[in-house]
């Protein structure tokens, strides 16, 4: 099987696909095959400028900078088959750091899509956001689409202003900690746990068994607390009394319309309102609308957004078993999950 460069310069093609189907289909039958996995073209690399919008002057040099937040808030690379495979921490700073360099960025938007997610993440995203604020006093403004809920709404309160659309969920206002009890699941399938542990809360949140009163105190007190942290900053940022953001604060989300009556949000629009606001804090008239994204990029409006390319798609056919999934706290509104 022989590979010739693409003309594009910027990955691989097989010269003669059939042989590759062929000799995939002759691995799966003898048994050997343990995964497959393919890297398309245009990804890594540095960060590159999109241009999303221009000046409506021919001689405006002045940018806003459009940033996406979207998906799952973690400090982990993202899913390969169904996302860009790209950690979100990583990717906000990097953009961040693009938006201050260039002097002629005047403004950033936030364009935040999110149900939040794990609460150490949020948080970096937040104070990176807000040292990027100190040290550059550049504006940002966030622009709330369909959701922006609890860790999402997390990072949206290190921004100047927000913005909501009128039909944005956001709110959930709280933390979640997600464990189940598999005791009678277990028993069925004739399986029990046994650790060997060093101390008896060691095996904390163990599904295998119920969880003890001790175990249930060490983490309601870690949610409380992680919780009380959340509402200290909305009542700072948003300028509320305490306790009338415990009251809201309840883990429900509201709508656009009812988060700015509550005074969660500070107006209801849409994305060219958030751009005009940016404009206005940043002390003019125009400028052209930039993104950054990785490779050449297009976008023909400032609701688009570059489709997502995975860093690899990782195929694997032997599953002997389930994967452990890893507990964790998070700000993160999950509807339709069971608790």
């Amino acid at each position: 099987m022989r590979y010739r460069k693409c003309r594009c310069g910027r990955g691989w093609s097989l010269r003669k696909p059939r042989l590759a189907t062929i000799g995939l289909l002759t691995l799966l039958q003898a048994g050997c095959f343990n995964g497959l996995v393919l890297a398309p073209t245009h990804v890594g690399g540095p960060l590159s400028q999109t241009v999303i919008a221009d000046s409506k002057s021919c001689i405006c040099c002045w940018k806003v900078a459009l940033i996406d937040v979207d998906g799952m808030i973690m400090n982990a690379k993202g899913s390969a088959l169904f996302g860009s495979g790209e950690n979100p921490v990583s990717l906000f700073r990097e953009r961040l750091d693009e938006a201050a360099c260039d002097p002629r960025v005047k403004a950033v938007v936030l364009r935040i899509n999110s149900p939040g997610g794990a609460v150490t993440a949020s948080d970096i995203m937040y104070q990176e956001l807000l040292q990027f604020r100190q040290h550059t006093h550049k504006p940002v403004v966030a622009c709330m689409m369909d959701v922006a809920a609890s860790g999402a709404y997390y990072l949206s309160m290190a921004c100047d202003v927000i913005y909501a659309h009128p039909t944005t969920v956001t709110g959930s206002i709280g933390v979640i900690m997600s464990l189940y009890n598999a005791t009678g699941l277990f028993a069925k399938l004739g399986v029990s746990s046994d650790p060997i542990k060093s101390g008896p809360n060691k095996d904390l949140g163990n599904p295998a068994r119920p969880m003890t009163d001790e175990e249930r105190a060490i983490l309601q007190g870690i949610v409380d607390s992680f919780y009380s942290q959340f509402v200290e900053i909305v009542a700072q940022k948003r300028h509320l009394p305490e306790d009338r953001v415990r009251t809201l604060a309840d883990g429900r989300v509201y709508t656009g319309v009812d988060a700015c009556k509550l005074g969660l949000v500070d107006k209801v629009g849409y994305l060219e309102d958030a751009i005009d606001a940016a404009l206005a804090l940043a002390g003019i008239k125009d400028a052209t609308v930039v993104a950054y994204d990785r490779g050449d990029g297009y976008r023909g409006s400032i609701y688009a957004g570059l489709p997502k390319i995975p860093s690899q798609i990782d195929l694997k056919l032997d599953v002997p078993g389930l994967k452990n999934v890893s507990a964790g706290f998070m700000y993160l509104w999950e509807p339709g999950v069971p608790h």
